[in-house]
C-alpha cells in the first residue's frame, strides 16, 4: 500500500484536519488521487491544481499514469508560482 505524505502547505491541512501522513489503497497516481478525495472531498482538486509530485524520490510534472507499487512512497510539495 503506497503511503502519502504532505510535505508542508496549509491549503491541504484544511481538507484532511491537519494530518499529513495516509496509506491509500492505489495501484496509479490518478486513483490514489481520487482515494485521497473520496476521504477528503476536495483535496483531490487541491493536489491536481495546486501541488507537485514526488514518487519514490523522481519528481513528475504529470503523473497520472505512473504505477504505484506497494510501499510507495508519494510526497506531495505546493507548486511554486513564478512569473
Amino acid at each position: 500500500m503506497p503511503k502519502v505524505i504532505i510535505a508542508s502547505g496549509g491549503s491541504c491541512h484544511q481538507f484532511t484536519g491537519g494530518k499529513t501522513e495516509f496509506d491509500v489503497e492505489a495501484t496509479t497516481f490518478r486513483q490514489l488521487v481520487r482515494e485521497l478525495d473520496k476521504k477528503y472531498p476536495g483535496l483531490g482538486t487541491q493536489v491536481e491544481e495546486g501541488m507537485a509530485v514526488a514518487i519514490d524520490g523522481e519528481i513528475f510534472q504529470d503523473a497520472y499514469q505512473v504505477e504505484l507499487k506497494p510501499g510507495s512512497e508519494i510526497v506531495l510539495i505546493p507548486k511554486i508560482g513564478g512569473g
